[in-house]
């Protein structure tokens, strides 16, 4: 048996990781910012758990739309909007600048540099946009409002599950940036972070459903994670805010299937 000393070590531990990810992953002051090597990559096995309660902010925004009678499209447009500006759009940012230098790019020196630049391109502009229409479209055919939180809630999680795994098997694709500062995960952690969404999206969309939407959600990643490593030789923080894009919007899509 532990120590108390031990045990209470550990807690602060895990808990400074969890508000690590909190301050990371959303708008909420949590904890004080830092991409110091480790000290992210040792909040990643909370990712899945953070996801899982922004998907809950959207769904609760999704249910009050829906009791105020605005509609399924406004309430879906509105339950994408506030998981957009409860993470400061950090992952859409991503998936813009991803699809602007992998699509735009020349090579890979030009590719890194159009993504470091702010400035959104027109491929940028259109991933966001069909990114929210996606999202948007798929919360309407769900059709069920309570099928449409869960599926936000797993979405969400799973989503942000994969993110560690990918810094776990991928190097970074340049020395410096967001991507190489944030560590690699221990393999503990990262199976923990896929062992959770795992689990959250087989309790919240069903065995059968659960298992599509993670089988299409990793090939997905595993196709954008081949690209990129083609492209630019690793992953860098836009590249894992993609891959959360594509992670969420396929398990939206699938809960959404007929």
């Amino acid at each position: 048996m532990r120590p108390p000393g031990e045990i209470f070590a550990l807690s602060r531990e895990f808990l400074a990781g969890f508000a690590h990810a909190v301050t990371f992953l959303t708008t909420l002051p949590i904890a004080k910012p830092s991409c110091n090597a480790g000290r992210l990559a040792n909040a990643a096995w909370a990712f899945p758990l953070v996801g899982a309660g922004i998907g809950a902010v959207a769904g609760f925004i999704f249910l009050l739309a829906q009791v105020l009678r605005l509609g399924d499209w406004l309430a879906a447009l509105l339950a994408v909007l506030a998981g957009i500006a409860l993470t400061g759009a950090l992952h859409e940012d991503g998936l813009a600048d991803t699809a602007d230098g992998l699509i735009g790019g020349r090579d890979r020196d030009h590719a890194l540099a159009i993504m470091r630049d702010s400035r959104q391109g027109t491929f940028g502009v259109l991933a966001i946009v069909l990114s929210v229409l996606m999202r948007a479209a798929a919360l309407v055919n769900i059709g069920d409002p309570v099928h449409a939180v869960l599926a936000l809630i797993s979405a969400h999680a799973a989503s942000r599950a994969v993110l560690p795994v990918a810094m776990r098997v991928m190097r970074p694709a340049r020395a410096d940036g967001l991507g190489a500062s944030a560590g690699q995960p221990r393999a503990a952690f990262a199976v923990f972070a896929g062992t959770m969404g795992i689990l959250i999206s087989l309790a919240a969309l069903g065995p059968q459903r659960g298992a599509i939407a993670l089988g299409i959600l990793g090939a997905g990643v595993f196709g954008a994670g081949l690209l990129a490593q083609r492209r630019i030789g690793g992953y860098t923080g836009d590249i894992l805010g993609a891959f959360q894009q594509i992670g969420e919007i396929a398990m939206l899509l699938t809960a959404a299937a007929r």
